[in-house]
């Protein structure tokens, strides 16, 4: 079971990403933008950026780790239950959430590492 400072260390590995608040909870950034909030809303969770149809994907999984509330419908993130999600698979999650906010010469970078 992953915790928050876990997927902090995770991303951390990759460029630029720094530790800040978004909507007054503890986040993850890359050139200012947030791909990872740690909710403190009822339901909890994880949000991590991701495009539209891999949020469908993943929902439709069944996967009990990945949920949604009416909030973000329509909108590209993706919510992680920490408790159940596998912790391989939320790595490239983060590293997918981080790619899709990080400025192309920062993915660029990291690409030829």
């Amino acid at each position: 079971m992953p915790t928050w400072d876990e997927v902090v260390e995770s991303a951390k590995r990759l460029p630029e990403v720094e530790e800040s608040t978004w909507f007054r909870t503890p986040s993850l950034k890359v050139a200012g933008k947030g791909f990872a909030r740690l909710r403190t809303e009822a339901e909890g969770g994880l949000v991590l950026m991701c495009d539209l149809d891999e949020k469908a994907a993943l929902l439709a999984s069944g996967d009990p780790a990945f949920y949604t509330t009416p909030h973000y419908d329509g909108y590209g993130a993706i919510l992680v239950d920490l408790d159940k999600v596998d912790p391989g698979q939320l790595a490239e999650l983060v590293e997918e959430a981080w790619r899709l906010k990080a400025p192309a010469k920062v993915r660029k970078a990291h690409h030829r590492e």
